[in-house]
């Protein structure tokens, strides 16, 4: 299940990755793609998978992949071709954890409108 939202830390502007990345403008761009791709991943679900085919989409370039994987922010998925959101699953919910925290609060929703299943 897709999330409808993620988690952006407010001092991600002071991390020193994004920092050492944000003192070029291609830097900042590929800064840019990394807050891109947390969105894309929470969207389609991918638990911090971001496919080659997804670039586009999110702004990004394969330059600003190797900048985003040089810096930390992503590791490369030899596998896949793609890339993985580094520390995704520290700050943001799994798409198994999504699901199960919106079936409690459908079912907790039932219960108090009195129509739970028996």
């Amino acid at each position: 299940m897709p999330l409808p939202w993620v988690r952006l830390d407010t001092s991600m502007p002071d991390n020193p990755k994004i920092l050492r990345m944000a003192m070029t403008p291609a830097g900042k761009a590929a800064a840019f793609v990394w807050v891109c791709s947390l969105s894309y991943s929470g969207k389609h679900g991918t638990d911090g998978f971001i496919p080659p085919e997804a670039l586009v989409r999110i702004n990004g370039t394969r330059a600003d992949a190797a900048k985003l994987v040089e810096a930390g922010l992503w590791d490369r998925d030899p596998a896949t071709g793609g890339w993985m959101v580094h520390g995704w699953d520290e700050f943001q919910m799994s798409t198994e954890e999504t699901q199960k925290r919106s079936d409690r609060a459908r079912l907790a929703a039932l219960k108090r409108w009195g129509k739970a299943p028996p």
